[in-house]
């Protein structure tokens, strides 16, 4: 086998039935707070799709409210039409592209406390979800009105998840991942919805994302062979402090990468990637590009799905997959990312 043939093989892997560039495309930059319009939207999407993505990844909560609370009718479903508009309007080979979407989240918008234009981590308080039930996990940034809201009853789950696959104008959902454990719900009992919905033929393949080690193990004693990816932040700047990506290696799971460059709703310590800057000016790339390499080149199974807001990141994005880092740069990459995990883990 030609050198050639082993780098193109690194860059390929296996994922709910589909052979793919192991470098997709996360879609919430263009639904939520910050978006582009529709056009400029479709247009990303259409370059991504050029340019060799075959891995699309949205959520049923990539939307904006209009209003407080969780929004109109008319918001909800934007992030998946979204896609299904961008699919339909393209003139490849449709049937090549994994169409992944989450369910058990909802926006949120709300007046909070805080100056305007400022950020912070999201903090975490309960808030009465709709109807005066119980109070939910409501996530949000200071200087935000707009949040997250975990909603992952399995009768949420299960009905979202049929509108999800509506949105998306198919029979049955490729791959759908619980969005995030919801600490008003049993664990189990969150996975057990996407065991239904499995069971009736609504979803081909299951993950679970913003999961722990004792969680992965719960949905595989539940799902089988059926949960095949987690889904989970990991960057130099977050680099799975719990070591959630050598668990998915020792047990053959696909390992997702989201915010893989570190995001853009929450503050990012940005000296985490002055190694990986330092290399790229020696290639004469970007950071970003950089930064995606080196997670490619952590396990054959990970696939990263770094957000474009325009068609200039998305391109800059994919070309990692044709960059090859030296080994005595992804040494020096490696020591740096191990040395900020060691402290994250640290302090947790």
């Amino acid at each position: 086998m030609s050198d050639q043939q082993k780098a193109g093989e690194t860059r390929i892997g296996r994922l709910a039935g589909f052979d793919i560039p192991r470098i997709g495309m996360g879609t919430m930059a263009l639904a939520i707070e910050g978006r582009p319009d529709r056009e400029t939207a479709i247009e990303t999407i259409h370059a991504a799709l050029d340019e060799g993505v075959r891995y699309l990844d949205t959520a049923w909560s990539y939307y904006l409210p209009s209003r407080p609370g969780t929004g109109e009718p008319e918001d909800l479903g934007y992030g998946e039409q979204l896609v299904r508009d961008a699919l339909k309007t393209w003139g490849g080979p449709r049937e090549e592209v994994l169409v992944a979407t989450k369910t058990g989240y909802r926006r949120t918008c709300e007046a909070v406390p805080g100056q305007a234009g400022t950020s912070s981590p999201d903090v975490s308080h309960e808030t009465p979800s709709a109807g005066g039930a119980s109070g939910r996990q409501h996530l949000q940034a200071a200087g935000s009105c707009y949040g997250w809201m975990a909603d992952s009853r399995p009768e949420t789950m299960i009905r979202d998840a049929k509108e999800s696959a509506r949105h998306l104008g198919v029979d049955a959902l490729d791959l759908l991942y619980s969005h995030g454990p919801d600490p008003a719900v049993p664990y189990a009992d969150q996975v057990g919805a996407l065991r239904d919905l499995l069971d009736a033929g609504v979803i081909r393949y299951a993950g679970i994302s913003r999961v722990n080690r004792g969680q992965i193990d719960i949905a595989r004693g539940i799902l089988g062979d059926k949960l095949i990816a987690v889904q989970n932040q990991f960057s130099p700047s977050h680099p799975d402090p719990e070591h959630t990506l050598e668990y998915c290696e020792q047990l053959g799971l696909a390992f997702v990468c989201w915010s893989p460059l570190g995001g853009f709703l929450d503050p990012v310590d940005q000296h985490a990637y002055d190694p990986f800057r330092e290399v790229a000016v020696k290639l004469g790339v970007s950071h970003q590009r950089v930064t995606l390499a080196w997670e490619l080149a952590q396990y054959p199974r990970l696939f990263t799905i770094p957000s474009a807001r325009n068609p200039q990141e998305i391109h800059d994005s994919f070309a990692a997959t044709r960059l090859e880092l030296t080994p005595d740069d992804l040494a020096r990459l490696n020591a740096s990312v191990a040395t900020r995990r060691q402290a994250m883990a640290a302090g947790m």
